[in-house]
């Protein structure tokens, strides 16, 4: 490690529901994969709320203290020995695994001055590019990239520079959502027409990202609508993004003949309870809901021969579609302008005592902009 590194400071997880405390961290040390960064910027996700609002409720192993936070955008400070594709001082931006099973919950947490990168899930920082302007890419960039390209998701041909038309459509369900603005800029990299939903606010920006066709999801007709706009053409699948997006997406794919659905959000919000332990009225109806949801949608699903799979967007750190994602497209792409990072960025502190507020406002209900804290 250079004899320069900085110490650390990181805003903690210190017990479930708790709120963040900002106290100093260990400096972590590279394995041979990974990059020590020095953080610059890190965007806000749903899913630091959803872990601090439910305890271990969906992520049982993370033990704390830890550190939560997947998008990092900073410096490069030391390497491990098998990494190729970096140097100290290298501007980055990457997917931090902290919160992941089997993960350091500490030393890979985004929410800290350094923080570890794996190589294979981080890409440069283009020319000409702010920090707080890249930071809104990873979790939302993975997550879509695993629900269009994954094998056991919709199992999508992959982008590639200058791709031919396919004589296929992908139905995007959300595509206004930070998951959606991306899912529809690799699935048409990758040459598939895109028919996506989104309020009518969002569909010139969607059509510009390569979208085929708009839907208005609040239209009574959306289904209806989306059907008629995928025109006959044989569907490759349907991406369902957003509370309640399964059940429309699973009614496209029964009337357009598609046999896979990729469902990136639950059916219920994990928002709509207390923040602290035991059981509540809302609490228990979310479970119950969550599990009679998915009963009702698998029992849709079975006899129409449709597979619908819940996504999760950090499997592609060991797989090809890691690699396709971050070492082969992601660059050029960037760097060339081919793939666009939204939703926009709103810098909403300095600071790691920023990360709290940011979270709570997380929590309130954000749309068309990602929140940002950029660190000194």
């Amino acid at each position: 490690m250079p004899a320069s590194t900085p110490p650390n400071t990181a805003a903690w997880l210190d017990a479930p529901y708790a709120d963040l405390t900002v106290r100093d961290a260990p400096v972590p040390t590279a394995g041979a994969s990974q990059l020590l960064v020095r953080v610059r910027a890190v965007a806000i996700n749903p899913l630091d709320a959803v872990i601090q609002s439910n305890g271990r409720m969906m992520y049982r192993w993370l033990d704390e203290p830890a550190v939560l936070g997947e998008d990092v955008a900073g410096e490069v400070v030391a390497v491990g020995d098998a990494v190729t594709r970096f140097s100290p001082g290298d501007r980055v931006v990457g997917y931090a695994l902290g919160a992941e099973k089997g993960r350091d919950h500490v030393g890979e947490g985004g929410f800290q001055q350094l923080v570890l990168l794996e190589e294979g899930l981080t890409a440069p920082v283009p020319d000409g590019s702010a920090f707080e302007d890249v930071v809104a890419l990873p979790l939302a960039v993975s997550t879509a990239a695993v629900a269009l390209f994954q094998g056991d998701q919709l199992g999508l041909a992959h982008p590639a520079p200058g791709a031919a038309p396919r004589a296929e459509t992908v139905v995007v369900w959300g595509g206004g959502t930070s998951v959606g603005l991306n899912a529809v800029q690799l699935a048409a990299a990758a040459g598939y027409r895109v028919v996506t939903t989104a309020s009518p606010a969002n569909h010139a920006l969607l059509r510009e990202l390569g979208a085929a066709e708009a839907v208005d999801y609040r239209d009574s007709d959306a289904v209806a609508k989306v059907v008629a706009a995928v025109g006959g053409q044989p569907v490759a699948g349907v991406l369902a993004i957003a509370t309640g997006s399964a059940e429309p997406c699973v009614a496209i794919a029964a009337a357009t003949g598609a046999n896979r659905v990729a469902l990136a959000s639950p059916s219920v919000s994990f928002f709509d309870q207390p923040r602290r332990g035991g059981f509540s009225a809302r609490r228990v109806a979310m479970i119950a809901g969550l599990v009679r949801g998915n009963l009702a949608l698998q029992l849709r699903c079975l006899p129409r021969g449709i597979r619908a799979r819940f996504v999760w967007g950090s499997t592609l750190a060991s797989n090809e579609v890691g690699r396709m994602l971050w070492a082969d497209h992601l660059p050029t792409a960037l760097a060339e302008g081919r793939h666009r990072v939204l939703p926009r960025a709103e810098v909403v502190g300095s600071g790691l005592p920023s990360i709290q507020p940011a979270v709570d406002r997380m929590r309130t209900g954000v749309s068309a902009t990602k929140l940002v804290v950029t660190l000194p």
